[in-house]
């Protein structure tokens, strides 16, 4: 069995409980209240600095120059494309800064953050892998499940959908699962049980 296989039996029940949510069939059928919505997408952009943090970590870590190159694509999706449908929807919802501002962190965003950029500083290359294939793999799960009932009608819900799900996001996760199967293959019993500690705290933290 391959590692990261291995790391998702280990998550058990809690994997599906992520993927199969109330929020991601709400959210392709775009019947999604818009305060919830406008709530989730506060916090999920608190995330992003770390995640990019995270990213450019392991990219800087990675063990051949073949290795980096579609992570730093990657990269480039976050920063841009993603970082615009954000600002965007902010926009829609008619949300400045300043009201994004008043809104405390959930615990569950402090909670990621921490571990995004502990792992970045401290963590093995496995380590960051771990937390990012769950942070990837999860979505494009919840992603392939819904991207066929995707209602079309506003870019709020669709737009998300579309950017976990579908080949280019396939290929991305295949890189990052590809590259924590190679570690899983070249690291000791002892690091593996840390990255199988980071990726079941990311799980929790997930769902």
């Amino acid at each position: 069995m391959a590692f990261t296989e291995e790391l998702r039996t280990a998550a058990g029940d809690q994997w599906d409980n992520v993927i199969h949510h109330k929020f991601t069939k709400e959210l392709a059928a775009s019947t999604i209240d818009r305060k919830v919505l406008l709530k989730y997408l506060i916090q999920d952009y608190r995330f992003l600095d770390a995640f990019v943090v995270l990213l450019a970590s392991m990219v800087a870590k990675a063990r051949t120059l073949s290795d980096r190159i579609p992570g730093c694509e990657f990269l480039a999706l976050i920063t841009g494309r993603e970082n615009t449908y954000f600002e965007r929807c902010f926009e829609k919802l008619q949300c400045s800064q300043e009201d994004r501002d008043k809104i405390p962190d959930a615990p569950c965003t402090t909670g990621f953050c921490n571990l995004m950029r502990e792992v970045a500083t401290s963590g093995s290359l496995g380590e960051m892998l771990s937390v990012l294939v769950v942070a990837e793999w999860s979505y494009l799960s919840w992603g392939q499940l819904v991207q066929n009932e995707t209602n079309r009608d506003d870019f709020l819900t669709y737009e998300w959908v579309d950017l976990h799900s579908g080949e280019n996001f396939e290929g991305v996760v295949r890189y990052l699962r590809g590259l924590l199967d190679k570690e899983g293959e070249l690291i000791s019993i002892e690091e593996k049980e840390s990255c199988r500690k980071r990726f079941l705290q990311a799980v929790q933290l997930e769902e």
